[in-house]
């Protein structure tokens, strides 16, 4: 289908903005320009708590949201995008918020070390370590071991599809499930929807390509399946929930990773969202189906993570 109309206005309010230009502009000029304002009344949750879990340079900060309601709860391990260089816990705070607020589970947002100071694996190392240290810590957390999901978006699906693939190469923690939002599951730049919707959509091309150069800057690494899970095993895998955008230039690796996990044998449900863009998740103020899309997510949690 065509653009959803709520996006055309969107796209130009995002180009007279900017975004500065990967080659010519500085990291903190990046990763200013990636913080979004939160809104002025964020959607409530039981308890936010600011925690810390052991990593393999150092204190992995981790935001646990806990959700109203008698636990112990399912656990969400999320993993916030940005390219593997941009992003953090307060630019996903919101969309969190109303996933933990929806689903019923507690969700644990990591702030991984990012690229280019510290590259693969370094990113999905800290969230594995946050993983295995949720699970060690159920009881204190108040949260169910037998229920933990892992989930991102963009970059951060990418972390959480590597994870899932981690923790079977390492015999743990156990994983139930998997959500990747418009994930990253591989370093082809001439797919489809890169070839259709690789320029002037929010995310390009030339900025992916750049984010690969940070985080994984040997080209020969990026078919290691732990920096791009379309090339991996998928035996043995957790369900997924899958979700795409239409104008998206991640679109054909998001629903080939599908395909992937279901030729395994790997229980999937997918759903591309018409008329979106790269992103859109995480505007629910100006978008229509971003809210749509959150209530499906957490439909999805409730049914994966029930007990």
């Amino acid at each position: 289908m065509a653009l959803d109309p709520e996006v055309i206005p969107l796209l130009a309010q995002l180009e007279v903005a900017g975004f500065p230009d990967p080659d010519g502009a500085s990291l903190e000029e990046l990763r200013a320009a990636a913080v979004f304002p939160p809104p002025e009344v964020p959607t409530p949750v039981a308890a936010v708590e600011a925690l810390q879990a052991p990593g393999p340079a150092g204190p992995v900060p981790v935001r646990f949201y806990r959700p109203e309601g008698p636990g112990p709860h399912p656990l969400v391990l999320f993993f916030h995008g940005g390219g593997w260089v941009v992003g953090d816990l307060d630019s996903h705070d919101e969309t969190v918020r109303r996933l933990c607020a929806g689903s019923g589970a507690a969700f644990a947002s990591v702030a991984y070390r990012l690229a280019p100071e510290a590259p693969f694996p370094a990113p999905l190392e800290d969230c594995y370590a946050a993983a295995a240290w949720a699970a060690q810590h159920a009881d204190g957390l108040g949260i169910d071991p037998a229920r933990i999901a892992a989930a991102g978006d963009s970059a951060g699906g990418n972390l959480a599809a590597a994870l899932c693939l981690l923790a079977r190469e390492r015999g743990g923690p156990s994983l139930a499930h998997q959500v990747l939002i418009y994930p990253v599951t591989g370093a082809d730049f001439d797919t489809a929807s890169y070839r259709e919707h690789g320029e002037g959509l929010f995310l390009t091309r030339a900025m992916m390509q750049w984010f690969w150069d940070q985080y994984v800057p040997d080209p020969a690494q990026r078919t290691d399946p732990l920096a791009a899970p379309l090339a991996g095993d998928a035996t043995g895998l957790p369900p997924a929930t899958i979700l795409t955008a239409e104008y998206d230039p991640l679109r054909d690796e998001g629903a080939a990773y599908a395909h992937h996990l279901q030729a395994a044998g790997v229980p999937v449900t997918y759903r591309d969202f018409p008329g979106m863009i790269h992103g859109f998740l995480g505007m629910t103020g100006v978008l229509g189906q971003a809210g749509t899309a959150q209530a499906w997510l957490c439909a999805q949690l409730r049914t994966a993570l029930a007990a």
